[in-house]
């Protein structure tokens, strides 16, 4: 099974929240967030886990997941 991670950059307000939790999908450039990477293979739990932390946490509901 593999995630795909869905970011709604006009919902995000920059706060880097995302960036802390998980570096290995989300990046903060001058242009604001965005996805390093939006495929999650099934072996990657820890970077699946963060992605549902950074989900939980924040503040506009900009990140979303959906399995494939």
């Amino acid at each position: 099974m593999r995630y795909r991670v869905i970011f709604y950059k006009g919902k995000c307000v920059g706060c880097g929240l995302c960036t802390d939790i998980c570096p290995e999908i989300f990046q903060l450039r001058t242009s604001g967030i965005v996805l390093k990477k939006q495929v999650i293979e099934e072996d990657e739990q820890e970077v699946l886990k963060k992605v549902r932390k950074a989900i939980e946490l924040c503040p506009v509901g900009a990140i979303d997941i959906v399995e494939e």
